[in-house]
């Protein structure tokens, strides 16, 4: 802010104010400004710094047990809860070789602050905000503030997920059209000249682009640019991230996680460190099955024998 003092509340929400961008970050928004970011303690910190490492490797857990569900390896059933509902086109993209080993690389946790420390109550791979928080990082940086990331750390850290790519092509539907001005935002810092936003029409992608699908899956029907874009990014001319695994995108992750008939799976897979640390970050989470259940059992840790019975 150009001040040697500290500078006053007021003083700091007046450069956070004056410093948002011209055409705004989220469309149809406005915003009340804080005078600091939000405090966090030092164990919290050292906890969020770890949680990148920790969140990689539950997604490449994930990624193998359903495969090896599809596959025959393990048993059908969790590969058949996490595809109900999806249609076959998704259900054949995820399962393809093409895109066997890809992984989101963004992934942005839901966090929930307790007393015993953060909670997970979703994990996305299509977030909005990384525009906006790499916004905030920068206007309170330079407003004295100290943040995680420091005043670039957003934007060093999206721009690194697309390699060397020559063209980095953001492309936003009409239902995420909100988060576009962020995304325009965010282009203009990393490099007008490579990175560009694009809306659910555009499909005119070039060998060696890298695509940033701000979409959902569910909405696949009303983007006309979903089916080529996938098409060039499994003929291997074009990379996509996230790629169109929509069982990456479920909460029933967080249930089957906790299904004691996977517990050895999942431990072979993430080994014993990060099991433990993923049992205290991910809440017990219950699939509700309409199915009934013997008269002698009782879904675990609720003492419930029928989902009637929350009522």
């Amino acid at each position: 802010m150009g001040t040697d003092t500290q500078p006053s509340p007021e003083q700091i929400a007046q450069h956070v104010r004056q410093s948002l961008p011209a055409g705004g970050l989220f469309a149809g928004h406005q915003w009340r400004v804080a005078t600091q970011p939000f405090p966090l303690d030092k164990k919290t910190v050292q906890q969020l710094e770890q949680l990148g490492r920790v969140l990689l490797k539950f997604y490449q857990a994930a990624n193998t047990i359903y495969r090896w569900s599809a596959e025959g390896r393990l048993p059908a059933w969790p590969s058949a809860w996490l595809d109900r509902g999806k249609p076959q086109s998704i259900i054949d993209l995820q399962r393809s070789k093409e895109f066997r080993a890809e992984l989101p690389r963004v992934i942005r946790p839901d966090l929930l602050l307790t007393d015993d420390g953060p909670r997970i109550t979703e994990l996305d791979s299509v977030p909005g905000g990384i525009g906006l928080t790499a916004w905030l990082n920068r206007a309170y940086t330079e407003a004295g503030a100290e943040v995680l990331g420091g005043a670039t750390g957003m934007l060093d850290g999206f721009a690194g997920i697309f390699g060397d790519a020559a063209n980095v092509r953001l492309v936003v539907s009409d239902e995420s059209a909100t988060y576009r001005p962020e995304m325009e935002w965010l282009a203009g810092q990393i490099d007008p000249g490579r990175f560009s936003v694009h809306g659910q029409d555009f499909a005119d992608f070039g060998d060696g682009d890298a695509v940033y699908r701000f979409f959902e899956l569910f909405d696949l029907a009303n983007v006309p640019t979903a089916e080529p874009l996938f098409a060039a990014a499994a003929d291997k001319r074009i990379s996509v991230t996230p790629p169109p695994k929509a069982f990456l995108e479920e909460k029933m992750l967080f249930a089957l996680f906790h299904n004691r008939n996977l517990t050895e799976t999942w431990r072979q897979q993430l080994g014993d460190s990060f099991q433990r640390t993923l049992e205290a970050l991910l809440p017990q989470t219950w699939v509700i099955d309409p199915a009934p259940l013997p008269p002698h059992a009782a879904f675990p840790g609720l003492g419930l024998t029928d989902w009637q019975q929350l009522k």
